[in-house]
């Protein structure tokens, strides 16, 4: 492969790291003072530094992640080597001599938290999100400033917007052409942080 189809992988990558996070390209590079230009450039594959370990550190960070997830998304999971019961792997139950030593457990995974999803209604948020996205949010999880988020009110509804701040007196999000909604906390009855959105 060559350095081309290298950079390709590697912004492939990083741009559904991106997506799986909610994040638009413009919301990814303003959290490192980068253009959605400039950021879409990486993930197009279209400039050399993003071979570098500086540059693949900011990036991630952008995403609340390290160059080593994104290895780890570019050799797809690949399963341990040493792991021979895998598919297309070999396994031989063998002779009392052709037993390897016993693999330490892995310790145990951290809980992934529960995600919860809705499809959007209406294209008041376009274009970040149209009727029919289908809005992925962790429920235990504040979002970052200019960030996806969505307020489930008191009264059962579910408002979708920007996260912009959130105070003891109020809570404020800006909807998609950067217009401020203000909510009292007391109507609130949960901020949430946007995970991902998924077009259909």
């Amino acid at each position: 492969m060559n350095e081309r189809e290298e950079a390709g992988r590697i912004g492939e990558a990083l741009a559904a790291m991106r997506r799986e996070r909610g994040l638009s390209q413009a919301e990814a590079g303003s959290r490192i003072g980068m253009t959605s230009q400039g950021w879409s450039l990486y993930e197009a594959g279209r400039r050399a530094g993003i071979f570098r370990p500086d540059v693949q550190r900011r990036l991630t960070q952008a995403l609340d992640a390290t160059p080593e997830d994104l290895a780890l998304r570019l050799d797809g999971g690949s399963p341990d080597p040493a792991d021979t019961t895998s598919n297309g792997g070999l396994s031989s139950k063998g002779r009392d001599f052709d037993h390897r030593p016993a693999r330490p457990s892995p310790p145990l995974a951290p809980v992934q938290p529960e995600t919860v999803m809705f499809r959007m209604g209406s294209d008041d948020m376009a274009p970040w999100a149209f009727a029919d996205t289908v809005i992925e949010y962790d429920p235990d999880r504040l979002p970052r400033e200019g960030g996806g988020c969505v307020l489930e009110l008191k009264d059962g509804r579910r408002l979708v917007g920007l996260f912009v701040r959130l105070t003891d007196r109020q809570v404020v999000v800006a909807d998609a052409h950067s217009r401020n909604v203000t909510l009292s906390p007391a109507n609130v009855r949960r901020v949430c942080a946007v995970v991902a959105r998924h077009d259909t």
